[in-house]
């Protein structure tokens, strides 16, 4: 009887990774500066000031470091930032996403308004916005929200490159079997050894 070759790559284990919230992945869920400031003046809001938010949010997390230096290593540091960072861009992906849904709701509405024989999405009593318009609103306040975070965001990021002196990432850990017990795992174990 011959034994089958075993190549010796089955044996390793690939480990998946949780992928975190990248900037990009905000740039492309919230608003720019030139879209807020449209969004803006289309809906009568304030004009937010994006470069000040933007700068101020970097001068925080420098003045931030600089108060911490003495007391962490430059690893502590640069893990601590890690995490503000990775804060600051997943609030601001969280709230691009909410931005994202309450367009998307604010559409549906609007076109739904187009069918002239459709009594529930008529204008409201004089006085009283339709649903539609109420919903376009509110995207627009969303609208801005994921801007400034955004902004907020960038400025965190751009501290840390000059703090750390690296492009920040966002950490990736491994993703964690929630539904295998002690006992499941044992007994994948035990099997496993059988061959």
């Amino acid at each position: 009887m011959s034994k089958t070759a075993r190549s010796p790559r089955s044996s390793a284990a690939v480990v998946p990774l949780r992928r975190g919230t990248t900037l990009e992945m905000v740039r492309l869920a919230c608003p720019d500066a030139a879209q807020a400031n449209r969004i803006s003046e289309s809906f009568g809001l304030a004009t937010l000031d994006s470069d000040g938010i933007r700068d101020l949010h970097e001068r925080l997390i420098i003045e931030t470091a600089q108060a911490l230096k003495d007391g962490l290593s430059e690893r502590a540091m640069q893990i601590h930032l890690q995490r503000i960072v990775g804060a600051y861009v997943g609030s601001a992906h969280g709230a691009g996403q909410f931005y994202s849904r309450a367009v998307t709701e604010a559409r549906d509405a609007t076109a739904k308004l187009a069918n002239d024989s459709r009594d529930e999405d008529l204008d409201g009593p004089v006085g009283f916005d339709s649903a539609a318009q109420r919903k376009r609103e509110f995207a627009a306040d969303m609208a801005l929200q994921a801007h400034a975070l955004r902004m907020a965001a960038e400025g965190a990021v751009t501290a840390y490159e000059q703090i750390v002196g690296e492009t920040w990432k966002p950490f990736e850990r491994q993703i964690e079997h929630a539904g295998e017990t002690v006992g499941r795992k044992a007994a994948k174990l035990q099997m496993e050894s059988f061959g």
